[in-house]
């Protein structure tokens, strides 16, 4: 822990869901599963405000889908959601034995010959619910990766969150913190990067995501810009009897010279992977918050 004062009456409520989590990350993966989807409907009726992101997302994603198929598919991933809670759990407190146990590898042939042939190496992802234990997953096996992330507001939570992955060997940088993730990628350090979220004009271009111009981030293709550097998409998702874990073909001829061309590239990836598991995706982040001049606002 680092010099806060961690042990502040403030951070009691903290304190216990870390204890509660603790004790959810010990429990089979079913039981997880089940009291997941159980507090994933609960959540449900709640939270309205993301209730209607996701409605909104999904609706434009699937303009052919019934306002009924697109109220199941939410409810859906709320159920996802709740799960979630588990998987983060899981993420930062079960043993490595308990991840390697619930893990069905796929193509894992892609990494290790990039690492072999001592490439620099950025795993592209996208934001699933298993997202951080897809994280955790890559330290189970022993791989020594840069996890990209977002600080978390609670400082105590941020905290543990970064620890849990430092122990296991992993670099944690902030997504803001360019000059790190290039210096990782220099040392070979495979970088875990899931480049699916609005950030605004500064930091983004505009490409097609589900046939909308949606802001897509231009690091990846920054980040790429290295002759020894390729990109394996990486797909972590939750299957009936564990996790799936699947490395992709490295991409061909990327970045390419147009930023909106390589934004395009990964969208169409990523596209891809969520339209085999659409249940599982944050549909409830403000993916097309940002829009073209002149165009409405989705939300």
């Amino acid at each position: 822990m680092n010099n806060q004062n961690f042990y502040h009456p403030k951070f009691i409520p903290t304190w216990i869901l870390i204890g509660l989590m603790k004790l959810g990350a010990k429990l089979p993966f079913k039981v997880q599963i089940f009291l997941g989807k159980v507090m994933g409907l609960l959540l449900y009726p709640i939270l309205s405000r993301f209730r209607k992101i996701a409605f909104t997302n999904i609706s434009r994603c699937f303009p052919n889908k019934k306002k009924s198929e697109v109220e199941t598919l939410i409810k859906q991933n709320f159920e996802s959601i709740g799960i979630s809670i588990f998987e983060t759990a899981n993420a930062y407190f079960a043993t490595n034995e308990k991840v390697k146990s619930m893990l069905s590898i796929n193509n894992e042939h892609y990494l290790t010959k990039a690492i072999e042939q001592n490439k620099s190496i950025i795993l592209l992802a996208a934001h699933f619910m298993p997202l951080m234990l897809g994280g955790k997953a890559l330290a189970a096996l022993n791989y020594k990766t840069a996890n990209i992330y977002r600080p978390q507001n609670n400082a105590l939570f941020d905290e543990v969150m970064r620890k849990s992955y430092v122990d296991n060997g992993a670099m944690m940088i902030k997504t803001k913190d360019t000059r790190s993730m290039l210096k990782a990628i220099k040392n070979k350090l495979p970088i875990w990067y899931a480049p699916d979220q609005d950030l605004g004009l500064e930091k983004c271009v505009f490409a097609p995501f589900f046939n909308i111009q949606t802001a897509t981030v231009a690091a990846t293709a920054r980040l790429a810009k290295g002759d020894n550097t390729v990109v394996i998409p990486y797909f972590f998702i939750r299957t009936e009897s564990g996790y799936s874990m699947s490395f992709e073909t490295p991409i061909e001829n990327y970045p390419n010279e147009n930023a909106n061309i390589s934004a395009g590239i990964t969208n169409k990836i990523l596209e891809a992977q969520i339209l085999k598991n659409p249940d599982q995706y944050l549909w409830i982040h403000k993916r097309f918050k940002t829009r073209p001049e002149g165009e409405p606002d989705f939300y």
